[in-house]
């Protein structure tokens, strides 16, 4: 993906991760329009960066996504870059149904749903422009798991392997495919994951990914040094190790 001249849709980004990767895509020279569910955050980031878009969008909600995408292709007909960073965490107790069941449902409908949906309204649209890209984010705990988080981990193993599919089948289109790999960053992803010492910070992470967008613009898979540990665990033959290691340490995943 270049890293300038885009018009780039990112739902899911009214704080953390999205916020501060839309807003250092808009420095770069790009049009960035923002999703969120909250229109209060919405009208806080318009008057915090001026020239940031933004559209209310509930990820979960399969007629409030194609509202959402019918509104910004008819407001930025140029979109080319969607970046579907929507998703949600959540600590289950799989010992007992009735506790982990409603969160399960939740995430993965945020994360794994959420993605498809977001894909499905957008793929058209991105198959006419002369250069698009399609941002999926997973996780690395989609290659080592968290104890503590099974459909988190879950869905974003499914974001991979989709990302890895649909990338073969758009093939023969304009659309790239890049899936965007995150370690435990400091967001409010789980509480307490901000003040994790473990946790890489936010904002270092952001610019070593928009470096990485710059330095590698064929890649297909963009990952920061930190997640290297979680991702490559099977090739290098250390899977058990890293699963055991990251179990015994910070709960949020590093």
């Amino acid at each position: 993906m270049d890293i300038s001249g885009n018009t780039i849709f990112i739902p899911g980004s009214t704080s953390g991760i999205g916020l501060t990767l839309a807003v250092a895509l808009h420095d770069r020279g790009n049009t960035v329009i923002v999703g969120g569910r909250r229109a209060d955050l919405l009208e806080r980031i318009a008057a915090e960066h001026p020239g940031i878009g933004t559209v209310q969008i509930d990820t979960a909600d399969a007629a409030s996504i194609e509202a959402a995408a019918k509104d910004v292709l008819a407001r930025y007909p140029d979109l080319n870059v969607l970046v579907t960073m929507a998703g949600i965490m959540r600590v289950e107790d799989w010992h007992r149904p009735e506790s982990f069941l409603a969160s399960a449902e939740a995430v993965v409908t945020t994360n794994l749903l959420g993605t498809i949906r977001l894909i499905a309204a957008f793929v058209e649209h991105l198959r006419a422009q002369p250069d698009a890209t399609i941002v999926t984010v997973s996780s690395g705990l989609a290659f080592a798991p968290l104890k503590a988080t099974p459909s988190y981990n879950a869905s974003k193993a499914a974001v991979h392997m989709l990302s890895e599919s649909i990338r073969l089948q758009l093939a023969d289109t304009s659309v790239k495919v890049v899936e965007l790999e995150p370690p435990s960053v400091r967001t409010s992803l789980l509480p307490g994951q901000e003040d994790s010492e473990a946790a890489m910070p936010l904002d270092e992470f952001v610019a070593e990914v928009v470096e990485l967008f710059e330095t590698q613009p064929d890649a297909k898979e963009i990952q920061v040094e930190r997640v290297k540990f979680l991702r490559y665990g099977e090739a290098r033959g250390d899977y058990d190790q890293v699963v055991a290691r990251l179990n015994a340490s910070d709960p949020h995943g590093k």
